[in-house]
């Protein structure tokens, strides 16, 4: 199992933590072996070890009341530098990358195999 990560920031502390976590499902699609699902929970914590400390264990119970889905231990954590509200930020990774924008999305986001609906 992967570690954890910690996305730190050098905002000043809200106090709140949204942290990801990835589950793997399977029968869950008649397309594909499996299928994975990336939650944000938000955690009101001291730290980035508390959040995700107790984020994870939310995951493993989620996993163990889906019966199909396992926690596949990836869980990585946001400190909100404001307290949620009507449009704050939740969340927010960085990845290095040396491809051009519409190469990226197709490698990370369009990849054609997410279950998603178009917006109009």
């Amino acid at each position: 199992m992967p570690g954890n990560i910690l996305a730190v920031t050098d905002e000043p502390s809200s106090g709140w933590y949204a942290v990801r976590c990835v589950f793997a499902m399977e029968g869950v699609s008649e397309d594909a072996e499996r299928t994975f699902e990336e939650r944000v929970t938000l955690w009101r914590a001291e730290s980035h070890d508390e959040a995700i400390d107790r984020a994870e264990t939310e995951a493993r119970d989620y996993a163990t009341a889906l019966a199909l889905a396992e926690y596949v231990g990836l869980a990585q954590s946001y400190q909100l530098p404001d307290a949620p509200d009507d449009g704050v930020e939740v969340f927010s990774l960085l990845r290095d990358s040396d491809l051009a924008p519409s190469d990226y999305l197709d490698a990370f986001f369009d990849t054609g195999t997410k279950r998603q609906q178009k917006s109009p």
